[in-house]
């Protein structure tokens, strides 16, 4: 099967974002995280509303999903809909339904790399809060029928190249 849907998951201040960049610089389509365009655009914020702020991240990675149909070639999603749902059930401890016709192809994970963790407007939660979350993700992503692939910490070129090298074999 052809990778047409791509999630680059993981942990907070992983790199997910800068992975993404290189390869929009490279000409693939990338989708940028649902949880920082709400932010930007003013809420709800997670962290005054954590369970709003999940829901409009649901919507948004299922709106993400339809558009991706109509992108050229492989898109890569900076995040997506598991994230969502996971933040949601850790939000209000309900389970979120997931359609099974609303998946990706593959699915990356971006470990803990304290190293490069920034905190700033969007995020404003510590390495601890991140490596929870990665607990989270790293545990949910199989429970819904996912193979993940960890990525190297290397640099984000190489690690563009990690990605697509994974991909070829599926006629990226």
């Amino acid at each position: 099967m052809r990778a047409r849907r791509i999630a680059i998951s993981g942990c907070s201040g992983g790199g997910k974002s800068t992975l993404l960049d290189a390869l929009a610089r490279r000409g693939f389509a990338t989708i940028a995280e649902p949880g920082r365009r709400i932010v930007a655009a003013g809420g709800p914020m997670p962290w005054d509303d954590p369970a709003g702020f999940a829901r409009r991240a649901i919507a948004l990675a299922l709106a993400d999903l339809d558009a991706s149909a109509r992108l050229p070639g492989p898109v890569f999603f900076d995040r997506g809909l598991i994230d969502a749902v996971v933040a949601f059930g850790h939000a209000t401890g309900e389970a979120a339904p997931v359609d099974p016709a609303n998946r990706y192809d593959r699915v990356f994970l971006a470990p803990p790399w304290p190293e490069i963790h920034v905190v700033d407007e969007a995020r404003r939660h510590g390495m601890d809060e991140a490596l929870a979350e990665y607990a989270r993700l790293e545990a949910a992503w199989p429970g819904f029928g996912y193979a993940v692939e960890r990525l190297p910490k290397i640099a984000v070129e190489a690690r563009a190249d990690f990605v697509l090298a994974r991909l070829e074999g599926q006629g990226l």
